[in-house]
């Protein structure tokens, strides 16, 4: 909207010169003319004369179609500038419909502190001087008609100070105050700088808060004296208090019982002299000046007095407030000093009674401290048991992880012989009992990686290694895991995955997302599973959909208990969503499910977005050539023979030269001169502490630093995993599943 004029004095400008050159074009081609048509000879002066008004009018023609164009342009920029008028109107139009709109005053000033827009709710603060209020008018006028009229409260004793000290609070314009106007309301006011040096200002009435808090502090003042009152009514002593004028300001009915004066002390005592008089003329009371007015002191003094009036006693308190008044408290004391001369009369037969009681009570005390002893000792032993009982707890998850070797091992050892026998030719009915073992050992496998993974979950063993990757990579990895399981149960799987990049961990969450999958096509016995990803507002959801049976409300948090099933038929395990709910804690990614009994359910997880990176993988990864399985010479290293023999047969019948070996020195006596391997597979644990990564070591600076290796581990630690990445050496966990040994054997071979 700033340039509109600027464009306007430019076109004016450029139409005003084009116009004085018309005109002197005009006066050359009027004059030229008229020299033309009084001239009545036709010589040679004459002809010349009139080529030259020829030349002339070529020129005014030229300059004319000039003109021309300068008006068109002169034409465009007039209604580029009407409409950028009609724009900025428009936009002044908005603007102040919106200023109208709210129900806070509101009012801007220019940097020079002139009123440039404000709304009828800024007017309705300022009654009395509207019709002086316009724009232009300075903040300090404004101020001083303010003051001159009385508005402000503050401004009726000094009008001058009230006006300088809200010009030094406008000028700072650092945020609000609050202002009382002379009608009784409030006003809160904010005034901020704009970017240009202006001060823009928010009036709120604030009138109803401000009453609402009085009613509030007059509601609980109110409280207060109740609660003083039933207090006061509660105690057992009278207790009387009067003001600094010596004035009754409160009494409870235990004083009027005292003084004998029940529901007769407001009319008879309303004065500190009325008490005076009653307690020494009409009760006899002898108090030694202990309720004489002492209310008028500056400072606290409390007095305390037996007294006795006639057959009764009191004792009497007197205690002056700092701010003015005094306090009465009566008790009285007549029954306990009959009562003591009562055991005064027995205090003889007391202290008898006292050594009797005496001895009873030592054995007492030894009896209790006995007890104390006992029962310190069943605390201790508690406490010892529950320490126990947290280490034995401990223990589970740390004895799973350490034994994770030892179960594995057996397990690698059998899954090696079954891969082995299953790839020779088989009558039917053994490779059918081949299949049946190889499915039970891949569930047993399950089960122990399950298990493990909890447990090393639980142990805080796994941590997060959060990066940046496109999540429809990794559901295209999992739809060619999942389709042939799918397709065996009858189902259609389908995937619709958009290319989005989510920041996480890629092995936790490829892990949680298989549970899903397998869990929906465990669990469905006809229809179909939907993997979807698509973007929300607070991240990118990942969604599993079946249409199983559903999931009935009190069986959802059931179901991520470990070993919890609904369907107790199925062959799963209980632990895919125990998983699941460990690993989404451990990333802190909300995992939701939504379900009805018969409509299915959408178990999701929603994840961080992510930045996109460069894709180096596909760009730096190089064609391999494929070499033959046959007489590929293999070194296996393993403290194991099982393994050593399991490895052998399954190699073998790949058709590989095998050399087993139980350490280094074993392995390096099996090739002479020249001769040397064209792989190895160590195992990380080997007998006498010695390590895996340790003989490849070796091994390499024995044949040669390049020999491939791959270190074989029931070691599932993030640590182990580290370091073999960091020497670039793969990694494969027990139990060892032929196909992926394969195909990592022919990807390593150039």
């Amino acid at each position: 909207m700033s340039d509109a004029p600027a464009r306007t004095e430019t076109a004016s400008a450029e139409a005003e010169q084009l116009r004085t050159e018309v005109r002197k074009l005009r006066k050359i081609n009027a004059a030229l003319m008229d020299r033309v048509e009084r001239s009545s000879d036709m010589s040679a002066n004459a002809f010349s004369m009139f080529e030259t008004a020829i030349s002339l009018e070529a020129m005014v023609r030229d300059r004319t179609s000039q003109l021309e164009d300068a008006l068109g342009r002169l034409a465009k920029a007039n209604a580029d500038l009407a409409e950028a008028h009609s724009h900025a109107d428009a936009a002044r139009m908005r603007l102040r419909d919106a200023i109208d709109s709210i129900n806070e005053g509101f009012a801007l000033f220019d940097a020079d502190d002139r009123l440039v827009l404000y709304n009828e709710g800024y007017l309705s603060f300022w009654p009395e001087i509207v019709p002086h209020i316009h724009e232009g008018i300075s903040f300090h006028e404004i101020a001083r008609l303010a003051a001159a009229h009385h508005r402000p409260p503050a401004s009726v004793v000094a009008p001058d100070r009230w006006v300088s000290d809200r010009l030094a609070r406008h000028g700072v314009a650092d945020g609000g105050h609050v202002q009382a106007l002379a009608d009784g309301r409030w006003v809160q006011i904010n005034e901020l700088r704009t970017s240009e040096g202006g001060i823009v200002g928010i009036y709120t009435d604030i009138t109803e808060v401000k009453a609402e808090d009085a009613r509030d502090r007059t509601r609980e003042l109110a409280e207060r004296n109740l609660v003083l009152q039933s207090t006061l009514d509660n105690l057992s002593e009278g207790v009387c208090v009067f003001d600094e004028a010596g004035r009754l300001s409160a009494w409870n009915g235990a004083l009027e019982r005292m003084l004998g004066l029940s529901g007769d002390l407001a009319r008879t005592i309303t004065t500190h002299a009325d008490l005076l008089d009653w307690c020494r003329t009409h009760l006899g009371m002898r108090d030694e000046g202990c309720l004489a007015w002492r209310g008028d002191q500056a400072t606290a003094e409390r007095v305390g007095r037996l007294c006795h009036a006639g057959e009764r006693s009191f004792e009497i308190r007197s205690t002056t407030m700092g701010r003015g008044g005094q306090v009465f408290g009566f008790t009285d004391v007549t029954d306990m000093l009959r009562a003591q001369e009562s055991l005064q009369e027995t205090a003889e037969t007391l202290e008898r009674r006292v050594s009797e009681r005496t001895s009873e009570l030592v054995a007492v005390n030894r009896q209790l401290g006995e007890e104390v002893a006992e029962r310190r000792v069943i605390e201790a032993a508690l406490l010892e048991a529950k320490t126990a009982a947290e280490k034995a707890n401990l223990s589970k998850t740390s004895f799973l992880a350490a034994a994770s070797h030892d179960l594995l091992q057996p397990l690698n050892a059998a899954r090696l012989f079954v891969a082995a026998l299953g790839d020779r030719r088989l009558a039917l009915p053994t490779r059918a009992l081949v299949n049946q073992t190889s499915t039970a050992l891949d569930s047993v496998e399950d089960l122990l990686e399950a298990l493990l993974e909890i447990s090393r979950l639980d142990a805080g063993a796994i941590q997060p290694e959060i990066g940046n990757f496109r999540i429809d990579r990794l559901l295209k990895t999992l739809a060619v895991e999942f389709t042939p399981m799918a397709r065996s149960a009858g189902l259609v799987l389908e995937f619709d995955a958009q290319a989005l990049w989510v920041k996480t961990d890629i092995r936790l969450l490829r892990r949680i997302l298989q549970n899903f999958i397998s869990n929906a096509i465990r669990y469905t016995p006809r229809g179909s599973v939907l993997v979807t990803c698509c973007p929300r507002t607070e991240g990118v959801e990942v969604a599993v959909t079946d249409t199983g049976p559903g999931i009935p409300p009190e069986k959802r948090s059931f179901i991520f208990e470990e070993f919890k099933r609904l369907d107790t038929r199925s062959q799963g395990k209980g632990l895919g969503l125990a998983i699941v709910k460990r690993a989404s804690e451990m990333l802190r990614h909300p995992v939701t499910l939504r379900s009805a009994p018969g409509e299915g359910s959408t178990f999701s997880i929603v994840l961080p977005e992510g930045e996109e990176v460069r894709d180096e993988e596909e760009a730096g990864r190089l064609p391999r050539s494929d070499r033959p399985m046959r007489d590929l010479s293999v070194l296996v290293v393993d403290n194991e023979r099982q393994i050593q023999s399991g490895m052998r047969t399954l190699l073998t019948g790949w058709g590989c030269a095998v050399a087993t070996a139980d350490g280094f020195a074993e392995a390096a006596a099996h090739f002479a001169g020249d001769v040397r391997p064209d792989i190895i597979l160590v195992d990380y644990h080997l007998k006498d502490g010695e390590t895996g990564d340790t003989v490849i070591e070796r091994l390499h600076q024995h044949f040669g630093a390049d020999i491939p290796a791959v270190m074989i581990s029931a070691d599932r630690g993030e640590a182990l995993k580290a370091q073999m990445a960091a020497v670039g050496t793969p990694l494969l966990n027990k139990p060892v599943k032929p196909a992926q040994l394969r195909a990592l054997l022919r990807t390593m071979l150039h």
